[in-house]
């Protein structure tokens, strides 16, 4: 079984630094923001299984990355430079949703910003999870509500008896 990234530091060292660097930080935005990775990679994997084309812990697919510049970011010139800051300029734009912590979380909390409605409160996993489920995974998606709260539930419970 394959062992899963600190949560804690995944937290503090990639996610926050990351939406702090886009001026879309808050408290509510990295919760959701991990608890995107743990329920899609499980903090582990950064290609989808079964060969699919979704990459890095936040399992976005590259059609989905063209899609935020070509209709989102073209229009948010700055907010585009911000994230552009995040890239690694030697690495192609999928290299860099693949490898690349802070650039991935980062076009997470983007495809979640692009969308009209508020973020659920801070500490309302069940809010979040149905968030991820409309908004990202999206109604169509395999995942589910109750899957996202038991898998983001238990990665927290673990990681307050890890500090």
């Amino acid at each position: 079984m394959a062992k899963m990234l600190a949560a804690t530091q995944i937290l503090s060292m990639v996610i926050r630094p990351a939406l702090s660097k886009i001026n879309l930080w808050s408290p509510s935005a990295e919760e959701l923001v991990l608890g995107t990775a743990i329920v899609e990679s499980g903090l582990t994997y950064i290609r989808q299984w079964g060969d699919g084309p979704a990459l890095g812990l936040w399992q976005v697919e590259p059609s989905t990355q063209n899609d935020l510049y070509t209709n989102f970011l073209n229009c948010r010139p700055e907010l585009g430079s911000q994230l552009m800051e995040l890239r690694a300029p030697n690495l192609s734009m999928d290299e860099n949703l693949a490898t690349n912590l802070m650039y991935g979380a980062a076009v997470c909390r983007l495809c979640y910003y692009r969308k009209p409605d508020e973020l659920p409160e801070a500490g309302d996993i069940e809010g979040q999870a149905a968030f991820w489920k409309q908004h990202y995974n999206t109604p169509l998606g395999k995942g589910t509500v109750t899957k996202y709260v038991y898998k983001v539930s238990k990665v927290l419970k673990e990681a307050q008896g890890n500090v």
